[in-house]
């Protein structure tokens, strides 16, 4: 009986110091996912006036569908696919505060309503936002608020069938806040939602249901946002 206590107790450490080793391996952040590229800009030229764009895969496939958009107004993205507003915020400082820009643009929302981390807390989003704004003032940054784009639902997670009511309730809450302290706040909402207000506009969409905006999508984003950088830069 001793020597099978004892070799459970064995098995069980060694399944710990497994699981304890696959933790330590994972990046949650993915903090590496722009470290060279951050590495390579340094500080900021004289007179340079940066503009990071902070957000999951929307903003992450914006430079790959529309280059152009990015090299002519001088722009730095960094979103990363299927991240969250809390994976936002343990890479705020390498990929936005440390890169030191005028101007930051987030975006935010899609996958925390989707349940890519967890499930979706709309006080918890909020704060994040919330912080990523304090960090971006504090650090002496513009900040530019967009809202959360329609979608009416998410083909990896389909249990979600209320997307389209969190998503307004969140951009109604996060406009309010940015009306509130005098930042400027765009919406992408709006501009991209389908005729019937279901979801997003197919004409605008990468996907089905439409979560991705296509060229002709990104174009009306631009669109709304330029003018606003322009003034702020």
């Amino acid at each position: 009986m001793k020597t099978f206590r004892q070799t459970v107790a064995i098995l069980l450490l060694l399944s710990m110091n497994v699981a304890g080793l696959h933790a330590q391996r994972h990046d949650f952040g993915n903090w590496k996912r722009y470290a060279a590229q951050n590495k390579e800009l340094g500080t900021p030229a004289k007179g340079e006036k940066r503009v990071v764009l902070m957000g999951n895969s929307i903003t992450d496939g914006w430079p790959q569908t529309r280059p152009e958009f990015f090299s002519n107004n001088r722009l730095i993205g960094r979103g990363i696919g299927g991240q969250t507003s809390y994976q936002f915020l343990l890479r705020f400082r390498e990929d936005v505060i440390n890169l030191q820009p005028k101007v930051v643009v987030i975006n935010y929302g899609t996958n925390d309503i989707a349940e890519n981390t967890g499930p979706y807390d709309e006080d918890l989003t909020f704060g994040n936002v919330v912080t990523m704004v304090e960090l971006a003032r504090y650090h002496k940054m513009k900040v530019i608020l967009t809202s959360c784009l329609p979608a009416a639902g998410f083909s990896w997670n389909a249990s979600i069938t209320d997307a389209m009511q969190k998503i307004r309730r969140l951009n109604a809450r996060v406009q309010a806040y940015a009306k509130a302290n005098g930042i400027p706040y765009v919406d992408y909402f709006t501009a991209l939602l389908s005729p019937d207000g279901t979801g997003m506009n197919p004409d605008y969409a990468n996907d089905t249901p439409g979560v991705h905006p296509n060229a002709k999508g990104y174009a009306v984003m631009e669109s709304l946002l330029l003018p606003v950088i322009k003034k702020l830069r």
